[in-house]
């Protein structure tokens, strides 16, 4: 039995350079390579666990093709547990296309893809009931998990005195706390970063933000702010750190690390500043 499971979006990712600039009209760019990975947030998170030594398993949806593959070699070589992933023949797994510019942020284009099938119902309440941890990645990014379901299998891990962490990916066009705020008080420790919670608060001031979220029954909240670090608050208590400097070459999965950091620590009893400093 594992410790963690990661359960959420799955994403075969293609990484197109670091490239001085985009290729114009009709020029052809040579770069060194384009490697396809296993992406998406609890692909992401169950590898950066699985290279600390901590045992994982994964759940999420993905096609019956070559890209279902990628993924399913990456978890192999991580010896990530994948008895808990679903398949279909409706949608081809989920892909990126992640175009990297010296001095831009990223550019994407994206395959929702398998993700759109993934359902609370697909997970398996005997699995949940042996873990520590329960990570959901990407809430929001799959219309399948329902805000009712899930509700009930949060307060189902909480009966079961396993630990939740969950994290979003919002569309632009979100807005508000409507959807969110039945879920938070079932949440043990919600991690957005700071865009995402200008989009559920309004609110653009990291302190205001964790305050509007626990206004609505949030219990630990972190919200990561790149490089200006991570704030978190639980109770009446409020943490903040900074960020390690160093070169960047590709933020890609940076919120992913971070979010393995802290389950770590949560796995490893540390306190909250241990916790910020790891992740």
């Amino acid at each position: 039995m594992s410790d963690v499971g990661c359960a959420g979006i799955l994403v075969a990712d293609t990484f197109c350079g670091p490239m001085q600039e985009l290729p114009r009209e009709g020029q052809l760019l040579a770069i060194d390579d384009m490697p396809v990975k296993a992406g998406g947030c609890a692909a992401n998170v169950a590898i950066d666990l699985a290279k600390q030594g901590v045992s994982v398993d994964v759940a999420g949806c993905l096609g019956n093709d070559a890209s279902a593959r990628v993924l399913l070699s990456c978890f192999e070589q991580q010896h990530i547990g994948c008895k808990h992933l679903s398949r279909t023949d409706k949608f081809p797994t989920s892909k990126t296309v992640i175009l990297l510019v010296e001095g831009e942020d990223r550019r994407y284009i994206h395959v929702f893809g398998a993700n759109q099938a993934f359902t609370v119902g697909q997970i398996d309440r005997d699995w949940l009931a042996g873990l520590k941890v329960f990570y959901l990645g990407g809430l929001f990014a799959m219309p399948g998990v329902k805000t009712d379901e899930l509700r009930r299998l949060l307060a189902f891990c909480r009966s079961k005195k396993v630990v939740t962490v969950v994290d979003v990916v919002v569309p632009q066009h979100f807005r508000g706390l409507d959807q969110l705020k039945p879920l938070l008080p079932h949440i043990d420790w919600f991690v957005p970063n700071d865009d995402e919670a200008q989009l559920f608060t309004g609110l653009t001031a990291p302190p205001d933000q964790l305050r509007a979220f626990q206004a609505t029954g949030a219990n630990g909240v972190i919200i990561t702010r790149g490089k200006d670090g991570a704030i978190a608050a639980r109770g009446q208590d409020t943490w903040r750190c900074g960020a390690y400097e160093f070169p960047a070459v590709d933020p890609s999965g940076s919120g992913d690390a971070f979010t393995a950091g802290v389950i770590t620590g949560i796995l490893r009893g540390w306190d909250m500043p241990q916790m910020l400093r790891y992740g």
